[in-house]
């Protein structure tokens, strides 16, 4: 059988999650598939930087927690298409995962994740969800 926690434990396992990456973390949006993990070295082409809002995500509420503020890039510095992020501070990656559209039901979602060199980008959808419901 699988552990199960309570709301109030996921939710402090997911707001540890934000204090341990730090106050305006970086997010690179790069090409191609997801590292092994975030001890792997970077992969494909970093195709945006954004440097999120000090505080970065919601208070975390029924096990989830959300992106807050506008994450955005107001001019891309390559192009190409999206396949995953990194979100690191002080060079450490901390958490990874997949992009898509909006409707891909990727990890992170983008407003379009076919990025031109110069385009205004935009993080349409994150939310960390603890497991152990």
């Amino acid at each position: 059988m699988a552990f199960q926690f309570s709301v109030a434990a996921r939710n402090a396992a997911l707001d540890a999650i934000e204090t341990a990456t730090g106050p305006a973390p970086v997010l690179t949006l790069r090409t191609g598939p997801v590292p092994a993990d975030c001890a792997a070295a970077d992969s494909g082409t970093a195709l945006a930087t954004l440097t999120l809002p000090a505080d970065w995500l919601l208070a975390a509420a029924g096990g989830a927690k959300a992106l807050s503020g506008l994450w955005q890039d107001l001019a891309a510095e390559a192009t190409g298409l999206a396949g995953h992020f990194r979100l690191s501070q002080g060079g450490t990656c901390h958490i990874q995962g997949s992009v898509t559209d909006t409707d891909g039901g990727g990890d992170m979602t983008l407003d379009n994740p076919s990025i031109a060199a110069g385009q205004r980008v935009t993080v349409t959808g994150f939310t960390l969800t603890a497991g152990g419901a």
